[in-house]
């Protein structure tokens, strides 16, 4: 069964840094794109980044210049550098991945991590 893990999350204040990292495991033929989603209270889920396995990176434009999002095909892993940290990127962070699986080898179907929190201080 695939999994993916996150981990990275924390307490920073405005203006610092965190790297977000999101390992998949389980059954998995090939993973397409990858990328990070996040949820503030209150709001409904965004997109942050994503990443195709060829490396083609895409923002939302509220990140750019301060979020990069890396990727590791051979290590199946995601990565998400956040600097410049504001409050409003406090949200929980979601890693997602679109994955061909050994109980399904045909399509890709969409993956969620289980979430971790990024609060940033004033």
């Amino acid at each position: 069964q695939v999994q993916l893990v996150e981990s990275g999350g924390g307490l920073v204040q405005a203006g610092g840094s965190l790297r977000l990292s999101c390992a998949a495991s389980g059954g998995l033929i090939s993973i397409n794109i990858m990328g990070w989603y996040r949820q503030a209270p209150g709001k409904q889920r965004e997109l942050v980044a994503t990443i195709s396995s060829g490396g083609t990176t895409k923002y939302v434009d509220s990140v750019k210049g301060r979020f990069t999002i890396y990727r590791d095909n051979a290590k199946r892993t995601v990565s998400l550098q956040m600097n410049s940290l504001k409050p409003e990127d406090t949200a929980v962070y979601y890693c997602n991945a679109d994955i061909k699986t050994v109980r399904d080898p045909y399509r890709y179907r969409e993956h969620w991590g289980q979430g971790t929190l990024v609060t940033v201080s004033s």
